[in-house]
């Protein structure tokens, strides 16, 4: 039984914002992160009104309400991206319904993340580093047992993925329809 819900027939504009939800295992290192970069980036690019960014963990509940990673926080600090008001939590199935991209960290997360999607969502995840363009890895390593050259390697491909990212979005954006509807809040 399909019931539908207010957003399911209304049209939206091509400004409607796109939603992108990275996801790694806690959510207190990569995927705040990646949130962090983001949206600096959106914001420089002008497209911060047109993007939304979240982060959740696929074991977020472990670290929950907790900002992220005093070292992540430092190392991000050091390159202009404060991650101070972020807060870490849980993926959820409403993050699957209302992201356009769920772009996790790993491999692990990426296996959690499509076991955990409805069917209908299981299309939007997809690896972050996907979006490199200069990096050749397939995964943004966990950086949390290690020293700060980890937490920089981090912060080098998640530059690199939001970059190539920003370009994605930027097509997608451009090729929304001027009143197009969607089902639900994809």
């Amino acid at each position: 039984l399909y019931t539908l819900s207010l957003h399911d027939a209304l049209p939206i504009s091509s400004t409607a914002p796109l939603r992108v939800t990275f996801v790694c295992l806690g959510n207190i290192c990569r995927s705040p992160t990646a949130h962090g970069v983001l949206r600096e980036k959106l914001l420089a690019a002008g497209l911060a009104g047109q993007v939304e960014v979240d982060s959740a963990g696929t074991h977020g509940h472990w670290h929950a309400g907790r900002p992220p990673d005093e070292r992540a926080q430092a190392h991000a600090r050091r390159r202009g991206y404060d991650l101070s008001d972020l807060r870490a939590r849980a993926l959820t199935e409403a993050d699957f319904a209302s992201s356009d991209l769920i772009l996790v960290m790993d491999w692990e997360n990426l296996a959690l993340a499509e076991h955990d999607a409805p069917p209908e969502h299981r299309r939007k995840v997809r690896r972050l580093t996907e979006f490199c363009r200069r990096h050749d890895s397939p995964v943004v390593p966990d950086p949390y047992y290690g020293g700060a050259d980890g937490f920089e390697r981090v912060l080098d491909l998640i530059e690199d993925a939001c970059d190539g990212l920003i370009e994605h979005l930027r097509q997608r954006l451009a090729s929304q329809p001027a009143a197009a509807t969607r089902p639900g809040l994809h």
